[in-house]
């Protein structure tokens, strides 16, 4: 997997999409440091193979809950964070 610097990718983006598009994974580098990873869109994402290896299950639920009722104060709150803050 190669790995190309910012002003590279800028100025060769078309050679590197096309790596990219041929399944190669290039990473993106800022000074010197690793900071993007560009994969193919066909690629499952890492969830996804996690869940085909067996390491990780799929939730049961998949629809999020409220967290319950919204707790209503029965005074301003802005007199207590004022003294917390001296």
């Amino acid at each position: 997997m190669p790995e190309v610097g910012i002003r590279a990718l800028r100025d060769n983006l078309s050679r590197y999409i096309g790596r990219v598009r041929e399944g190669e994974e290039v990473i993106v580098t800022d000074h010197g440091r690793r900071v993007a990873r560009i994969v193919p869109m066909e690629r499952p994402g890492l969830l996804d193979r996690l869940v085909a290896e067996g390491i990780v299950t799929p939730p049961v639920v998949t629809e999020r809950t409220s967290p319950g009722q919204p707790i209503t104060p029965k005074a301003p709150v802005s007199p207590l964070v004022i003294d917390d803050r001296r």
